[in-house]
């Protein structure tokens, strides 16, 4: 039985992903802030009680992390799933408004959690057979794609971990893991909203589907979930 840790599946894409992935026969270690409060995520683990294991983890406390890797210090772990992440208030997020406390803390869970998560996790994930770390970004933090400016936080965030993931493909080289970063799509999701242009089934198909195609001379490569090169 393969196994994924996934971060942020109270809902939207991290839900889907469990969904998909415990319906193929995966083991999930399924995490977010507040279980008891995750309705959707708890009657699904209540579906597949065998392959589902819901975990507290708020993934700005590096603690909480720790103690997560320490808690499955024994299992492995084929794919690591970075899913968890934040969009800024929109009235925050334009020149000369700038809260600049949410965009400290957008970094924490877009850009800096996800690289807390492969450093605390590397040993299990180094024992699986798949070695696999996917970090969810977006196409707003791609430069070459900004033509509708603003959205400094936003797109910032997802900038700045797209170079972490690109050095960390390049420094776990030698591990043969492979670290690909994926956009979902424009989903409708809390976060993606409702005029949004696919559903979160479509968008976690489609980046499954590049999940299982990678091969690890595909690491530190950006795609979309449609299988396309997204442009730096």
């Amino acid at each position: 039985m393969r196994t994924a840790l996934i971060t942020g599946t109270n809902r939207g894409i991290g839900l889907e992903f469990v969904r998909q992935y415990a319906k193929d026969g995966w083991r999930v270690f399924a995490c977010c802030r507040n279980p008891v409060t995750a309705e959707a995520l708890n009657r699904l683990a209540a579906q597949y009680p065998d392959q589902i294991t819901v975990h507290p983890l708020d993934v700005t406390s590096h603690h909480q992390i720790e103690q997560l890797s320490q808690a499955l210090s024994n299992q492995m772990i084929d794919l690591l799933i970075n899913n968890a992440g934040v969009y800024p208030p929109e009235h925050g997020d334009a020149f000369g408004a700038t809260d600049y406390a949410a965009w400290v803390y957008a970094f924490a869970v877009n850009t800096m959690a996800p690289l807390k998560m492969a450093e605390a996790f590397i040993q299990q994930i180094s024992q699986s057979q798949l070695k696999t770390i996917i970090t969810i970004t977006s196409k707003m933090g791609s430069i070459a794609d900004n033509r509708g400016g603003g959205s400094y936080i936003y797109r910032s965030s997802k900038a700045a971990v797209n170079i972490v993931m690109k050095s960390l493909s390049i420094d776990l080289d030698s591990s043969r893991i492979t670290a690909v970063l994926l956009h979902p799509g424009w989903v409708r999701t809390d976060m993606g909203g409702p005029n949004a242009l696919i559903t979160t089934e479509q968008s976690v198909t489609g980046m499954r589907r590049v999940i299982s195609n990678l091969k690890f001379a595909d690491s530190g490569k950006f795609y979309a979930f449609d299988g396309q090169i997204v442009p730096w």
